[in-house]
């Protein structure tokens, strides 16, 4: 098999368009973001953390002190 290096391309000029305008960083970025189409999800995701929290907290307290331990 054949390695492929791009040589034949790798130093070729970057294109740009003369009739399209440069799409801004933050625009292009925002085409990748994972679960922006998610509505809510990370909300849900903080929610889900803070219940889990609260229960590790309650468990904790619940524990006795190492002291009073047989």
């Amino acid at each position: 098999m054949k390695e492929d290096t791009y040589e034949d391309i790798i130093h070729l000029p970057h294109h740009v368009s003369k009739r399209h305008p440069q799409m801004p960083v933050g625009d292009r970025a925002a085409q990748f973001s994972p679960f922006a189409a998610l509505t809510g999800y990370g909300d849900a995701v903080k929610k889900t953390a803070e219940k889990n929290e609260q229960q590790v907290a309650r468990e904790i307290q619940r524990l006795p002190e190492p002291d009073t331990m047989p």
